[in-house]
């Protein structure tokens, strides 16, 4: 109703919307009854400090039944009470009572463990805690991977919402861009996803990947991927990767980095990105430009580059006094002349080094999971974050 008012102030809230919210305090009031004990209990300094303390659901359910009372149902009622709290827009509420819930449920055997991690890492994303939802991220990811669903298409749907949510984590926590290009680019299970089910997500993996000056080695992973799915999906932003590593077409690389601009400023989630990607994918393309000619001329670098030829210079000099470019600037004949860049044997031995350790540690990794999770039946499948939320 208030919302209604301050959009439309000079007409009066309607009736639905006052019938509407009297069923809705009249529900509230009912729920808060039902979970007032409930709450009391929780409130208890050692109900509190076990459930700190114990890293198990069960044995802190029976601890909570012999000493308060407390009965599975209790548990039901709570979870009934957090979803109505986030459906009225306390997010807050939600994410206490759910926490609560998510400590309480033994997953696959409990129908609300999986709703109310999916619904806890939804409240705390609404709320922009981003280390607790990068947190409860994670534990979600890990419940997905061991369980074991009633088909493989519900596996891959609950990996195909996880990859859509966990955009809001990643593109807000400052290390995002690692973590997406560790989960979405070397995890194989959630590779096959975006692959299979959404190709639109290489975007912003490729966002990633521009935008991270740490990890331009995993450049030809990213670019093997974008390659193999072009035929199911294309942007400026794919597209300017391709231009530029696989057909080493500078001219469609410049009118690609264009279109892109105009596709980040218009995303939600990059358009806080642009700054950092002009500025990387500059680079880029002055890195591989730089390869093939030993003489630029600034004038033609600056057209590359969508500069005028002072911004250019400058923007070089600024390469080679941060010692990020191994160069010397001839401002009489207006050109730049490279040095040598040959990458020594052992830098790149180094390097692979650190690609095989990461893929290692990710297989053993996943054998564990998979030996762990073998033991497991599970065959409740979360709905919170398809239909009911």
């Amino acid at each position: 109703m208030d919302v209604h008012r301050s959009l439309y102030p000079d007409q009066s809230v309607p009736d639905s919307l006052k019938d509407k919210r009297q069923v809705v305090v009249v529900q509230l009031k009912s729920l808060q009854a039902e979970t007032e004990r409930i709450v009391k209990i929780f409130e208890e300094p050692e109900v509190l400090r076990q459930i700190q303390n114990s890293r198990d659901g069960r044995q802190l359910m029976e601890f909570l039944e012999k000493d308060y009372e407390f009965s599975p149902e209790m548990l039901n009622t709570l979870y009934a009470f957090a979803k109505f709290q986030y459906e009225c827009g306390n997010y807050s509420g939600a994410a206490e009572y759910l926490y609560f819930v998510r400590v309480l449920s033994v997953p696959p055997n409990d129908k609300n463990a999986l709703n109310a991690l999916w619904g806890k890492l939804a409240s705390e994303i609404l709320m922009q805690n981003w280390e607790t939802a990068l947190d409860d991220l994670n534990r979600l990811k890990d419940v997905v991977d061991a369980s074991h669903f009633t088909s493989p298409l519900q596996s891959l749907q609950q990996r195909t919402w996880l990859i859509h949510w966990s955009l809001f984590v990643f593109f807000n926590h400052p290390k995002g861009r690692d973590l997406i290009i560790d989960m979405f680019l070397y995890q194989q299970h959630y590779l096959n996803a975006i692959q299979t089910m959404c190709p639109h997500i290489l975007r912003y993996l490729t966002t990633a990947v521009i935008t991270n000056k740490r990890r331009k080695a995993v450049l030809k992973d990213l670019v093997k991927v974008i390659q193999q799915e072009s035929y199911t999906y294309r942007d400026p932003i794919t597209e300017f990767l391709e231009c530029l590593y696989v057909n080493f077409d500078f001219d469609s690389a410049q009118q690609k980095l264009r279109e892109c601009e105009t596709v980040l400023v218009n995303d939600f989630f990059l358009v806080a990105c642009l700054d950092d990607f002009i500025e990387n994918a500059r680079l880029f393309i002055f890195e591989t430009f730089c390869r093939i000619h030993q003489c630029i001329s600034i004038k033609m670098l600056a057209e590359k580059l969508n500069m005028s030829p002072v911004d250019a210079e400058r923007w070089i000099v600024n390469l080679i006094r941060n010692a990020r470019l191994d160069a010397k600037i001839d401002s009489k004949l207006g050109h730049v002349v490279m040095g040598t860049q040959a990458t020594s044997p052992y830098q790149q031995v180094i390097e692979k080094t650190k690609g095989l350790s990461f893929r290692s540690q990710m297989l053993c990794l996943n054998i564990e999971k998979k030996m762990g999770g073998g033991k497991k039946d599970g065959k409740e499948v979360s709905q919170w974050s398809a239909t009911e939320f």
